[in-house]
């Protein structure tokens, strides 16, 4: 991976149930959350960059395919830069740390999935560091059969 930080999770099971907990994750920025669900499996949510706020997300439920990239260019990015992807899961916790000067996107893989996004910004210092980008700009969403 580039800049971005993967903390790995774990599960513990007993008679009463599950715990599932990411204790390596900091939320010392933290200033905000908040979930997103698709409609459907198979949507992508993509491209969002900021260049002065940080997220991190988790995937609460369900399965996706979480992707980010580093922005070398806001007017106009390289389509070549290395893209990191992953298979994140409700069923294995993990918190995904992109920096700063990022985008960042999602596909949701089941129907059922929620994405938690912890964010360094509030909403109104978030609105002027807002920056789009269309779906397939970066195209990691392909699942590959195996």
């Amino acid at each position: 991976m580039s800049g971005v930080i993967l903390n790995d999770g774990k599960m513990a099971f007993d008679d009463r149930g599950s715990v599932g907990f990411v204790n390596g994750y900091d939320f010392d920025r933290v200033k905000r959350f908040y979930t997103v669900r698709n409609h459907t499996a198979g949507f992508i949510r993509a491209w969002h960059g900021h260049r002065y706020e940080a997220k991190a997300v988790t995937v609460v439920q369900g399965t996706a395919i979480v992707a980010c990239v580093k922005i070398d260019n806001w007017n106009c990015p390289d389509r070549n830069v290395i893209i990191d992807r992953l298979v994140m899961s409700g069923t294995h916790p993990q918190v995904l740390q992109i920096p700063a000067g990022y985008a960042n996107g999602f596909k949701t893989l089941t129907h059922d999935a929620i994405l938690m996004f912890f964010s360094t910004a509030t909403v109104e210092e978030s609105k002027g560091d807002d920056i789009r980008f269309p779906a397939h700009y970066w195209d990691p969403w392909k699942v590959e059969e195996r």
